[in-house]
């Protein structure tokens, strides 16, 4: 089967990319490859990495983009976007962007446990190598820890009705499948809330998805890491496609942009910040009607641009 990876935002990113044809680019969510061959096409004369942690993804694109001399595909984690360019022996790069989420063949390859529309084994690793999957989750955290995940990580606002009824369930049987999840999500979900919105499942997947991978955690430094790499009017984008990525992007732009961080009750300043980003997008650009009806994926997408000062 062959799975059709539409990027998101991509030609509103790769053009807040301002990209040179000699520049050195970054791709730290390879995915489907979709942002990085429109920057391949543009700097013919320069250098493109991209970064992934899945395997198949790093096989694709590589596939896909054999024709690009300039491609240098890294199969890693983008926490490690210091270590990647010092082993590539490169200082400074001209741009850099992040497709934070999980990629639409993730979601679309059923043994990959991403989805909720098929009944398949727990997993949602987006590194293979990981020990710690869905499975382990769900049947070994604490009612407490499960309802704090669903409730921060999904914004889930049935959080504790469902880690009670998880919980109650793998005292029965434990819980293997997808499939199973999302029937005890079903139960705990009154009838009437079902009826109506996204799919019940949404948002504990989410949640369980994000803590697998440990998403949040990586991303404030990774984008400071970025932009420190960044030359002097370098650009990073970063889509996001949940209010708490968008959060986290929004406030590390917001302090990167000033020149003082000190508490206001400081008469004078101690911190010796100095300002680094120049932001872009005062307002995130969102999706056009146009490709929220090609891409349902779309929905929820937000794109903040910097400049390096």
């Amino acid at each position: 089967m062959d799975y059709v990876h539409k990027p998101v935002l991509l030609y509103e990113s790769i053009a807040g990319l301002n990209i040179k044809e000699d520049g050195i680019y970054v791709d730290c969510t390879l995915g489907g490859g979709g942002h990085t061959e429109e920057i391949l096409k543009r700097a013919d004369k320069g250098k493109v990495i991209g970064i992934d942690q899945d395997d198949y993804a790093i096989e694709r694109a590589v596939e896909k983009l054999s024709t690009y001399r300039n491609f240098i595909p890294v199969r890693s984690n983008f926490s490690r976007i210091d270590q990647i360019l010092d082993e590539l022996n490169i200082e400074k790069i001209n741009g850099i962007i992040f497709d934070l989420g999980v990629s639409s063949f993730q979601l679309d390859i059923p043994e990959r446990g991403f989805s909720y529309n098929y009944d398949m084994p727990l997993d949602m690793r987006m590194d293979k190598s990981r020990t710690i999957t869905a499975r382990h989750i769900v049947n070994g955290y604490e009612e407490n820890e499960l309802s704090r995940i669903l409730w921060e990580y999904g914004e889930e606002k049935w959080a504790a009705r469902i880690a009670k009824f998880i919980v109650e369930e793998r005292e029965k049987e434990f819980i293997e499948t997808t499939g199973q999840l999302v029937s005890i999500i079903k139960k705990a979900i009154p009838k009437q809330v079902r009826q109506d919105g996204s799919h019940p499942a949404k948002k504990t997947f989410q949640a369980i998805r994000i803590e697998v991978n440990r998403e949040l955690e990586i991303l404030e430094k990774a984008v400071r890491s970025a932009v420190e790499r960044l030359v002097n009017k370098g650009r990073i984008c970063v889509i996001t496609f949940h209010s708490l990525e968008d959060r986290i992007i929004k406030n590390t732009f917001a302090e990167l942009n000033k020149d003082c961080i000190c508490p206001p009750e400081f008469p004078k300043c101690m911190c010796d910040h100095k300002r680094k980003l120049k932001i872009i997008t005062k307002k995130p650009i969102t999706p056009s009607e146009e490709e929220l009806k090609e891409n349902r994926r779309a929905h929820s997408a937000k794109l903040r641009i910097g400049e390096r000062v």
